[in-house]
């Protein structure tokens, strides 16, 4: 990317100041991933250390500006390629439930780590989406070796495990590929349960949530658009969904999997959390027959809801401060609540009443929820057993076969999708030099009157014979602009109108010496340098 070391420290300074311009860069390209606190005499103190602040701050400044003009010397070497666009995550493929929950994000957290994300020097765009079996970030980056390295490291630096550590379970993914995992998360072929519904609700709501914040930028917002789009037609024309199991269903499977067959339907069911997840637990427990299942909620409003909504099923509900005593009278007990810490720890389950012998003498707890709500301590208790979003393994692998069919067909809709996103996403490189050609021929227009309006005489001109003048400059060069801005038009539908544009592009770019790529780079390194300044 960059031909020697002297412009590698130029464009450090101007991304990371002093401290960053004194590290050069190694000879890989991969990734490089490291984890990066009342008298007179006192209050001359303070003046003192405000002094030294001042000047710390003037001296910062005064770096950060002289950085950026170092790197206008050097951008043209710094970077060649355009932003990419960058997802970093781990998901239940990758990384076990202990780690997923240090990094889980809640949702109403999202739009403060967006803004942490795009904080960093070289994040423009980003977007979190976090669930029970994944937590992957979005990021539309200007430089891709140093944009990853600063999104792990805050993703070390917010989950507390050593980058080295992360690097073992990180999966990155880059432009096309980074895009076609988004559609295929969406599109549920990259969760567990195969063809699950739940994901592109999730994706949805990563939308809702960056229009609320105004926190995703143009490019992750139309992507996770497009990706929703995407799911909607693979469910729709692939019918991957028929016969798919959810989590939640996945879960009641294995529960009723564990207990005996003749007293499965006879076991006593507790509910803890009546948010979507316990919503469709209910939802899967009356789908098996179950007939009366004890609910413990925060409010009574949620599942009073639920109960309007299933009829054909007893519930009844307990508030939170008698979780424990609920737990008492349950054989199995599903949690799937947002809590940051374990509702349930070892002493709590030894504290509990044996089971029947008839239903094997075993309490289950079977946990949805991520962070986990049941501690794993619990299963060196011997008389119950927990288990976690990632025991549902054997449950999925029952109606695979089928749904992998599907999903092969879910790649050609996929593959129509991805071309439309990246046409679109080339279809913005004509903007910038629209504009410049168009600055261009203004400058031309306003020099060129200037000099015939000085040849005239201000004194023989009265204002209808200046405006007449001044119409006929912009009217031709509105004339001779028409058909090269025509030809820098396009929607990116059709993809052999846009490689004509991007080469008419290319063209006008070397004909008027517009060097628009690296006016674009300056802009976006000027704009992150007046950032940290302010």
């Amino acid at each position: 990317m960059m031909a020697s070391t002297a412009s590698a420290t130029a464009a450090a300074a101007a991304f990371g100041g002093a401290a960053a311009a004194a590290k050069p860069r190694g000879s890989s390209s991969a990734p490089c991933l490291r984890v990066a606190a009342g008298g007179r005499r006192r209050s001359r103190v303070v003046r003192c250390d405000a002094g030294v602040d001042a000047q710390v701050q003037a001296v910062a400044k005064a770096a950060s500006i002289a950085a950026l003009e170092q790197f206008k010397i050097s951008a043209d070497r710094y970077m060649k390629e355009r932003s990419s666009i960058a997802v970093i995550g781990l998901s239940v493929h990758t990384a076990p439930v202990e780690m997923r929950e240090k990094l889980a994000v809640a949702e109403e957290l999202w739009p403060r780590a967006i803004q942490e994300l795009t904080n960093l020097n070289h994040i423009e765009e980003a977007a979190v989406l976090s669930t029970c079996n994944r937590m992957e970030i979005y990021v539309v980056a200007l430089s891709w070796n140093r944009g990853i390295r600063e999104v792990v490291d805050w993703m070390s630096k917010k989950s507390g495990i050593p980058a080295s550590e992360l690097r073992e379970h990180l999966f990155m993914l880059r432009d096309s590929d980074a895009t076609r995992h988004l559609f295929e998360v969406s599109a549920g072929l990259d969760s567990l349960v195969l063809g699950e519904g739940q994901i592109l609700a999730q994706v949805k709501q990563v939308v809702r949530s960056g229009q609320n914040s105004g926190g995703l930028g143009k490019n992750i917002d139309r992507m996770f658009k497009d990706a929703i789009t995407a799911g909607k037609r693979v469910r729709c024309e692939t019918n991957i969904s028929a016969g798919a199991v959810s989590v939640s269903s996945a879960a009641v499977e294995l529960a009723l999997m564990k207990l005996p067959k003749t007293e499965s339907l006879s076991a006593r069911m507790l509910l803890i959390g009546a948010g979507k997840m316990g919503k469709l637990v209910i939802k899967h427990l009356i789908a098996k027959g179950c007939k009366k299942v004890v609910v413990v909620n925060r409010s009574v409003e949620r599942v009073d809801g639920i109960r309007e909504e299933m009829k054909d099923i007893e519930i009844v509900y307990r508030p939170l401060s008698e979780m424990y005593q609920a737990a008492t009278e349950a054989d199995v007990v599903f949690t799937s609540t947002a809590s940051e810490t374990p509702l349930f720890t070892k002493e709590h389950a030894e504290a509990l009443p044996p089971i029947s012998d008839t239903l094997g003498g075993v309490r289950l707890f079977v946990d949805i929820s991520v962070p986990r709500n049941v501690s794993a301590c619990v299963s060196e208790v011997g008389s119950a057993r927990v288990y976690n979003v990632d025991d549902l393994k054997e449950v999925v692998e029952a109606n695979k076969e089928d749904r992998l069919r599907k999903a092969m067909e879910a790649q050609t809709i996929i593959t129509q999708e991805l071309k439309r996103f990246e046409a679109w996403r080339d279809s913005l490189e004509t903007v910038p030099t629209i504009k410049k050609l168009r600055s261009y021929a203004d400058r031309i227009r306003a020099s060129e009157l200037e000099k015939c309006l000085q040849k005239i005489g201000e004194a023989n001109l009265n204002k209808k014979m200046r405006r007449a003048i001044e119409e006929l400059s912009t009217g031709i060069v509105n004339k001779l602009l028409h058909g090269p801005l025509q030809h820098l038009r396009c929607d990116g539908s059709d993809s052999r109108t846009l490689d004509e544009t991007l080469e008419n592009m290319h063209a006008l770019n070397r004909m008027f010496s517009l060097d628009t790529e690296k006016a674009i780079i300056e802009q976006k390194i000027k704009a992150k340098v007046e950032k940290t300044q302010n």
